[in-house]
C-alpha cells in the first residue's frame, strides 16, 4: 500500500474533508482536473479502516464517517425529528423495492390512497426524488430513493436492502404458510375414523 502522504491521496483526502455532500469518484476527479482517483480512494479507505472515522462508500459516493462504535460521544441533544407516519413508512418501502414507481402502483400495491402529502414528507426528508415520467398514457410522475436514503439506512446500494427470508426472520413478515396452518388448526376439517 502507497504511504497516505503521496500528493494525490492527499488531494482526494482534502477534497472528501472539504466537501460537504458525499462525492462520486469522477466528482472528485473532476476537482483534481481529471485524475484517476479510484486507487487513491482504496488507499484511503484502507488507511482509515481502523481510526476514529472511516471513509465510506453509499450509493456510489463517498464520504467520511465517525467509526460506528464512536458515535455515542458525538450525539448532541437535539429536537426528535418528525416520525414517518405507517402511510409514509409503507410508501418508503414500496418505492425502495420497486422503483422507479408511480403514485398509482403504490396505491396499487398498498391498496388505499396515498395523499400528496406523504410523498412530498419523503422528498422532504431527502429520502425519495421525481426520477421522471413513465411512457405512458398521461405520463405519470415516477419516484425513485436518493443516496441520501442509502446514507441515512446504511446500505451500499439498494441490493443491501433486506430480502423476505431476512425479513421474516426478524418477524416483520408473518409467514403465509404458518398463517394457512393456524387457520387450519383451528377450523375443523374433514376427517375420517374409518
Amino acid at each position: 500500500m502507497a504511504d497516505p502522504d503521496d500528493d494525490l491521496v492527499r488531494a482526494v483526502e482534502a477534497t472528501l474533508f472539504a466537501s460537504d455532500m458525499p462525492l462520486t469518484p469522477a466528482e472528485i476527479a473532476l476537482h483534481l482536473g481529471g485524475a484517476a482517483v479510484h486507487d487513491a480512494i482504496e488507499q484511503l479507505a484502507a488507511h482509515y479502516a481502523g481510526r476514529g472515522v472511516h471513509l465510506v462508500e453509499r450509493g456510489g459516493r463517498w464520504h467520511f464517517q465517525t467509526a460506528p462504535d464512536l458515535a455515542h460521544l458525538l450525539r448532541r441533544e437535539r429536537e426528535e425529528p418528525r416520525r414517518l407516519s405507517r402511510a409514509a413508512i409503507e410508501a418508503l418501502a414500496i418505492i425502495a423495492y420497486h422503483e422507479p414507481v408511480s403514485r398509482a402502483e403504490i396505491e396499487a400495491i398498498r391498496g388505499v390512497q396515498t395523499a400528496r402529502g406523504t410523498l412530498d414528507v419523503l422528498m422532504e426528508a431527502g429520502w425519495v426524488h421525481i426520477a421522471g415520467r413513465r411512457e405512458s398514457p398521461g405520463r405519470p410522475t415516477i419516484y425513485a430513493t436518493t443516496p441520501a436514503f442509502l446514507a441515512h439506512f446504511g446500505l451500499a446500494s439498494r441490493r443491501d436492502l433486506p430480502g423476505i427470508d431476512e425479513l421474516r426472520a426478524a418477524g416483520l413478515l408473518d409467514p403465509v404458510d404458518s398463517a394457512y396452518a393456524a387457520l387450519a388448526g383451528v377450523m375443523p376439517g374433514p376427517e375420517s375414523d374409518e
